[in-house]
């Protein structure tokens, strides 16, 4: 492959898909594109701790000398115009372009906007990069009120940030409790406790009809019903729109993503596509999905190496995923789709408990709040295709460790 690997985006699954080329024995020319001026960087502290910490920067995914000692192009700040797909190549900004033999899109997300007036104030801002990260950190040094629109993780983990920096903090959330569409309801509303209890407003069920502002900068976000919240500062987490413009004016298929099959490959074979921006059917559910996590992208990053290096592996990795909110880790494995019995088990009054989900008795997926080891149970029972009994699952770890070693230790039937 004289033309090599052209990788778009520079997030957690274009790095791991640079590195695990390398790990695969790849030996052409791999190329990552960035449109940031910075080291690719971990993206989950941002939320948490960086916004906190003054001093605090940015945390390297690698570092510089891993993609010079593995022949890796890292090219930061650039901007691709279209893709050529008859000539195999990309446009770039500028007017230059890049031949490539394979494409892997890792264009990910990006926030999704709110149309309402005063949106364009100073001091409204959404999460998604370092740049972002420190223009909340460097607003939130010099404010006393901070409103956040969204009751999703990234609203939660800063509203438990600011708050504890002191802030006072309001989150609106338009639905009728948080965390919707992402955790069981008892998790969602032991969240609300915890964060209601360290001085937290939490306003469901109500959205906010416009922002006002003074001299150009925002001053008061005014809910649906006419109440006025000061603010100086405003954070939108309404979730994310995949980045699929560069995909889908080259004719690569997309439906809320871009739409990959179980090698990670688009409509057009050349172009591969993982991490945010790639819909695929899950293997588990049977439903089309689009996961962001870290997970996701770095084992999706892993297969399409490989895929490339001519494996023709199906992606079968279990989902999981975390958020740290002020006192509580919650983590999650599987997926809920479907879910029709549960059990909990644990104390919600201690601050430690877990929801264990199934569809009659096939485990499907687990929520843990300050429950490491239920979840790591919960991965190694997933990945090796092993649902425990009910009565396991109340007897705790030992009689979960206990039957998970027994299945395993039976061989397996062709």
């Amino acid at each position: 492959m004289k033309n090599g690997v052209v990788i778009v985006g520079a997030g957690h699954a274009g790095v791991q898909a640079a590195a695990s080329l390398r790990e695969e024995g790849f030996d052409g020319p791999v190329v990552l594109i960035g449109d940031e001026n910075e080291l690719p960087y971990h993206k989950p502290p941002l939320s948490k701790t960086f916004i906190k910490d003054s001093e605090a920067k940015p945390q390297p995914m690698r570092g510089e000398a891993f993609y010079s000692g593995n022949a890796i192009d890292y090219r930061p700040g650039l901007w691709i115009d279209r893709i050529d797909l008859a000539g195999r190549k990309l446009e770039l900004a500028g007017a230059a372009s890049l031949a490539f033999d394979h494409l892997i899109l890792a264009t990910g997300s990006r926030p999704r906007k709110l149309p309402i007036a005063g949106i364009e104030l100073q001091g409204v801002v959404s999460l998604r990069s370092i740049a972002d990260a420190r223009l909340i950190r460097d607003l939130s040094s010099n404010c006393t009120d901070v409103v956040i629109l969204g009751g999703g993780f990234i609203g939660l983990e800063i509203a438990a940030t600011l708050r504890a920096g002191g802030r006072n903090v309001t989150v609106v959330e338009a639905a009728d409790r948080l965390l919707g569409r992402v955790v069981a309801p008892a998790i969602g509303s032991h969240v609300r406790q915890r964060l209601e209890a360290t001085g937290v407003r939490i306003l469901t069920g109500t959205t906010v009809s416009r922002l006002d502002g003074n001299d150009g900068r925002v001053s008061a976000a005014v809910t649906q019903d006419g109440e006025r919240l000061p603010a100086q500062l405003v954070i939108v987490g309404i979730g994310v729109i995949p980045n699929v413009e560069l995909a889908e004016a080259a004719g690569v298929t997309t439906s809320n993503g871009i739409c990959v099959d179980a090698q990670m490959r688009t409509s057009q074979p050349q172009i591969l596509s993982i991490g945010d921006v790639a819909s695929y059917r899950h293997w588990f559910t049977g439903n089309d999905v689009r996961l962001e996590s870290v997970q996701n992208a770095t084992d999706q990053a892993r297969l399409a190496a490989r895929t490339i290096v001519g494996h023709g592996d199906a992606y079968s990795a279990v989902p999981w995923f975390w958020s740290d909110i002020g006192d509580m880790k919650l983590q999650m494995v599987g997926l809920t789709t479907g879910a029709d019995n549960h059990i909990a088990v644990g104390e919600t009054s201690e601050n430690k408990f877990s929801i264990y989900h199934f569809i009659g008795d096939r485990l499907v997926a687990i929520e843990s709040v300050n429950r490491p080891t239920d979840h790591m149970m919960g991965r190694k029972m997933m990945a090796a295709g092993f649902s425990p009994t009910k009565a396991a699952v109340t007897a705790g770890a030992d009689a979960l460790k206990a039957d998970l070693a027994a299945y395993q230790a039976v061989p397996a039937t062709t």
